[in-house]
C-alpha cells in the first residue's frame, strides 16, 4: 500500500474513533463538491482539533481567513457556543454562497459573519475599525500572504490569543529557499516572522493524513 494510502486510511481510523461528524458537516463537505469548490476543506479529525483549541482557549470571538463552504467555519462556530461569534473571509461569493447555506443548515448562521472580499483588504478594515479583540484566528487563505496576514493579525488580537496557520510544510517543498513557488515562499516567510517576533511563542508540527504530507503552525500572543 502507498504510504498516502496509509495515511488515509489511518485518519479514518482516527476519525471513526474520535470525530463526531454529523450530517450538517458531511452536507457541508457534499455540498461544496455538487458545486464544484475545490475539495481543499480541514480533514475531519483537523476540524475537531481546531475545535478543541478554541474551546481550551476559551474563545468567544474566532477571526478565520478562507471559508470555502463553511466547513472549518461549523466547527468554529460550534466552539465558540451560542453567544460566540466568527467573522469568516472569503475571496470568492460563490463559495461564500455555499457556505451560508451550509451555515444555516448546521444552526449556526446567525453566530457567522462571512466578510466577502480580499482577506488584506478586509483584516485591514478590522484592525481599522477599532474591532474587539480575537480569541483565536485560523489563516487558511492563500499562503503567498500569509507573513501580512499574520502583522494584521497581530493588531486584532490580545496577549493570550492563539494563532494557527495551515498548509505550511506544502510536502516538504518548504526547506528550499529557492523554490519559485509563491505559497512556499509564503510559508517560509510566515514561519521566519513567527519565530523571530518577540510578540509570539510558537511552533509548527508536521501532519500527513488524507490532506496528504503537510503542517500546521500554532502561536501565542503574548
Amino acid at each position: 500500500m502507498a504510504a498516502d494510502d496509509v495515511w488515509t486510511t489511518v485518519d479514518d481510523y482516527l476519525v471513526g474513533e474520535l470525530v463526531a461528524e454529523d450530517e450538517a458537516l458531511v452536507a457541508a463537505r457534499e455540498l461544496g463538491r455538487e458545486r464544484g469548490l475545490p475539495p481543499i476543506e480541514v480533514a475531519p479529525n483537523q476540524g475537531a482539533f481546531l475545535a478543541l483549541v478554541a474551546r481550551m482557549a476559551g474563545a468567544r470571538r474566532v477571526l478565520e481567513l478562507g471559508t470555502l463552504a463553511g466547513y472549518s467555519t461549523i466547527w468554529l462556530a460550534r466552539a465558540v457556543g451560542a453567544h460566540g461569534h466568527v467573522t469568516t473571509v472569503e475571496l470568492d461569493p460563490r463559495h461564500a454562497e455555499v457556505a451560508q447555506e451550509n451555515l444555516a443548515r448546521a444552526d449556526v448562521g446567525e453566530r457567522v459573519e462571512i466578510a466577502v472580499g480580499p482577506a488584506l483588504d478586509v483584516l485591514a478594515r478590522l484592525a481599522e475599525s477599532g474591532t474587539e479583540p480575537y480569541d483565536l484566528v485560523f489563516l487558511d487563505a492563500d499562503k503567498a500572504n500569509m507573513a501580512a496576514y499574520l502583522e494584521l493579525a497581530l493588531r486584532l488580537t490580545r496577549s493570550g490569543s492563539v494563532i494557527v496557520g495551515d498548509n505550511v510544510v506544502r510536502r516538504g517543498a518548504v526547506v528550499d529557499p529557492s523554490s519559485d513557488d509563491p505559497s512556499v515562499q509564503g510559508s517560509r516567510a510566515f514561519l521566519h516572522a513567527l519565530g523571530n517576533d518577540p510578540r509570539l511563542e510558537a511552533t509548527a508540527l508536521q501532519t500527513v493524513g488524507s490532506k496528504g504530507w503537510d503542517g500546521f503552525a500554532i502561536a501565542r500572543v503574548r
